[in-house]
């Protein structure tokens, strides 16, 4: 991934490290060596440019070749780096799509106050992770027979879940490690311990906006 000297003409993706909804799609980008654009925002301070994509000015935006058409939910950038379509749910069977979408609704709400308990005192920390437990009793089942959610290789499924499920563990790491999940585990750190994920998807880059600094990835 070298600073970009001459524009090529590659999608761009707006993108914010850490959040786990531009980990799955830089990661199935990486997947499907698909190369964009790529511009770091810092999401406190950030640039107008993205605003010209989304309204709602959330990441990660894929602003395909010719700036006509946009791409701003990452389940349909990581379709789009599938099958060059943005219907995720044709890559899928119906099982995978109810997992998906228990994810990015059910579990991602749970796991919002689990981190930030403190701003959600109705109930403690432990009520919280109860609720994320639930659905970590769904991946861990899955898991019992396969090395994967869908088979014994990564599919997209996994690369949809797994940022969720590292997010939730780094928040308490110790208790993680230590719980009944060893399938989860297992599963987690195939990702975690991967050269791709570690020196690709997660690379730190300098903000866009404050640098100017754009990269092509991967």
């Amino acid at each position: 991934m070298n600073m970009m000297q001459n524009k090529e003409a590659v999608p761009i993706l707006y993108s914010f490290r850490r959040c786990p909804y531009a980990i799955r799609a830089r990661y199935a980008l990486n997947f499907n060596s698909k190369k964009v654009c790529l511009r770091e925002v810092l999401l406190k301070d950030k640039p107008k440019e993205l605003f010209h994509f989304t309204e709602k000015g959330t990441v990660p935006v894929l602003v395909l070749d010719d700036h006509s058409s946009i791409i701003s939910e990452s389940l349909e950038i990581m379709s789009w780096s599938f099958s060059g379509k943005n219907d995720w749910t044709s890559l899928v069977t119906e099982e995978s799509k109810k997992l998906i979408v228990e994810n990015d609704q059910y579990f991602k709400y749970w796991l919002d106050r689990y981190k930030y308990f403190d701003r959600y005192p109705e109930y403690s920390k432990e009520y919280y992770r109860e609720k994320c437990e639930t659905f970590l009793e769904s991946i861990e089942i899955l898991l019992k027979n396969s090395l994967f959610l869908a088979g014994d290789s990564i599919s997209f499924i996994d690369i949809a879940i797994f940022p969720f499920i590292r997010q939730f563990a780094l928040f308490d790491m110790n208790w993680f490690t230590t719980s009944p999940y060893k399938n989860t585990q297992n599963w987690l750190n195939t990702f975690l311990c991967q050269t791709d994920f570690n020196e690709i998807v997660m690379k730190k880059f300098k903000t866009w906006k404050e640098y100017n600094s754009e990269y092509l990835y991967p």
